[in-house]
């Protein structure tokens, strides 16, 4: 336990990605199994201990500290697992850490696995009375399924792969054929054991990804043009008789999307964005906050489906039968796919049309108009490209409408986690009335430097003028210039408008509050 609570230390304080994935390969190439196999699905997203909430960890800290003081404390800290960790008393005469081995990650994640959600209070306070603050706190966040430790899923393959000179690729094809601790992944990786082979199974592959365009044009008799539509890059894997769906980290999503699953029915692999159909435009796509209302979800309701009914726009084939598909140039790919699409339900799956443009200029000219219909902006993509996993220079390319922006009014401030726990670095501000309220319309947690973040923080705690547990609200007199690829109606906020994308593009300390932007200019853009 002691070198996992090591790992989960390093990884929170170390800021490059190069030192993080070489953290996580030490552990993968030193830790025994089936440990390493337990902090893989950990730091993947795949561990599920479903008997440990984070309220009952909250009222295991009251009993045991003085309420008042954790609450102060949790307050100031911004993280509950690191405060419990910090605050907890250990008994009297008590070891820090056992000297039986019992305190092993494997032997902890098994006792949680087995532990009713009554009794496991009580078996996690025994269990952090024997460890250090360290290991209490790597504890309460495997409990809690929240390790946020700045790493993505991906990330973490990455570092597994590096530890044993694998690619990253080929774990993510075998990695749904698996499950933790993934003791066949670790005999492969040793060389102990042949590739587990994930065939018939609907299994993940990895997706290609463009470069953002920064050259002022490209030939387009070298490159074909389509839309970049606004919603969420999706694979559709089907083998006749099951069908699953993964998102672009692949993560499995087909539990939000049954309805597109269920369509699905033949042995392909294909890649699209999915969408949600909108009440207007003559059905086409809504705005992303209509897909927002089922993404996350592990089960949809048949009202939820009706309301938002899904589909997906196609871009590409990589599998078709048995035969792959992505060596094969673009031009071949696509003339493959618009065969298959009026096979499939209408309803559901659509092919993203081309965009016809003469030259580069007149391009320029429609992507201009790109706010409409959920349109992102452009791809552009080498007609005699492969579909290649990863980002390739010079296949394909983005180029993103430019973005929207508002000058915006800070009204409350938030702690960060991590390693900004002890700095206020996510901000809600908002628009104007022609009445003269102010109205929350986004929260934004980027885009501004480390030096930026300090001076933010230092104007959070002398400008507070209410606290609500971890918020604060501020003096409404810091406008900050707000970038946002795209605005929506919006039922959960009171000003009846949502931000796409929102980052802090600029802190405008010459600006008076007042003259802020008000909410009637942000729906006219609507």
């Amino acid at each position: 336990m002691r070198a996992f609570s090591q790992l989960l230390d390093g990884l929170v304080y170390t800021r490059s990605r190069n030192g993080k994935l070489d953290l996580i390969a030490h552990y993968m190439a030193t830790a025994p199994d089936p440990d390493r196999g337990w902090a893989l699905a950990a730091l993947t997203g795949n561990l599920d201990l479903k008997a440990v909430k984070a309220s009952a960890i909250a009222e295991m800290a009251r009993s045991r500290t003085d309420p008042v003081l954790f609450e102060m404390s949790r307050d100031y800290v911004g993280d509950l697992a690191e405060t419990v960790a910090l605050l907890w008393p250990k008994p009297e005469g008590q070891p820090e850490e056992l000297d039986d081995g019992s305190l092993t990650l494997s032997a902890l994640v098994d006792r949680l696995h087995a532990t009713s959600r009554a009794a496991a209070p009580t078996v996690l306070a025994q269990m952090m009375d024997h460890l250090d603050a360290s290991g209490r706190f790597a504890l309460l966040k495997l409990a809690t399924g929240g390790l946020r430790v700045g790493i993505s899923a991906r990330l973490a393959k990455t570092g597994f792969a590096q530890a044993f000179n694998l690619d990253v690729d080929d774990v993510e094809e075998c990695w749904h054929a698996l499950t933790p601790p993934y003791a066949a992944l670790f005999a492969w990786a040793e060389g102990r054991a042949p590739r587990p082979d994930p065939a018939g199974t609907p299994f993940f592959r990895p997706f290609m990804l463009a470069h953002p365009l920064e050259a002022d044009s490209v030939d387009l008799t070298d490159y074909a043009a389509e839309w970049k539509w606004d919603g969420i890059r999706i694979q559709i894997v089907g083998t006749g008789a099951e069908t699953r769906l993964y998102s672009r980290a692949g993560d499995d999503i087909t539990g939000s999307f049954p309805d597109i699953a269920q369509a699905f029915g033949s042995h392909a692999v294909l890649d699209g964005e999915l969408l949600v159909r909108g009440e207007f435009q003559g059905g086409e796509a809504a705005s992303f906050n209509a897909l927002q209302q089922r993404l996350g979800r592990k089960a949809v309701s048949a009202k939820m489906m009706e309301d938002y009914p899904a589909f997906v726009r196609l871009y590409d084939i990589l599998i078709d039968g048995e035969e792959d598909l992505r060596a094969l140039p673009w031009a071949q790919r696509r003339a493959r796919l618009e065969a298959t699409v009026p096979t499939l339900d209408p309803h559901r799956f659509d092919i993203s049309a081309l965009i016809e443009a003469p030259d580069f200029e007149s391009l320029a000219e429609l992507r201009a108009g790109a706010r409409d219909a959920a349109i992102e902006g452009v791809m552009l993509k080498r007609r005699d490209s492969p579909y290649v996993a990863g980002r390739k220079a010079a296949l394909w390319y983005k180029w993103k409408r430019d973005p929207l922006t508002a000058d915006c009014v800070m009204m409350y401030a938030q702690r960060g986690h991590g390693k900004r726990s002890s700095f206020y670095s996510d901000y809600t501000f908002g628009c104007w009335t022609e009445e003269g309220e102010l109205l929350p319309v986004g929260k934004a947690y980027s885009g501004f430097t480390d030096e930026e973040l300090k001076w933010l923080d230092r104007f959070v705690r002398g400008n507070t003028v209410n606290r609500f547990g971890p918020v604060r609200e501020v003096e409404k007199t810091l406008v900050l210039e707000v970038a946002f690829d795209s605005i929506h109606e919006s039922k959960r906020h009171k000003s009846g408008l949502a931000m796409r994308f929102p980052r802090i593009a600029r802190i405008r300390r010459d600006k008076p509050a007042h003259e802020a932007d008000r909410i009637a200019g942000l729906r006219r853009l609507l």
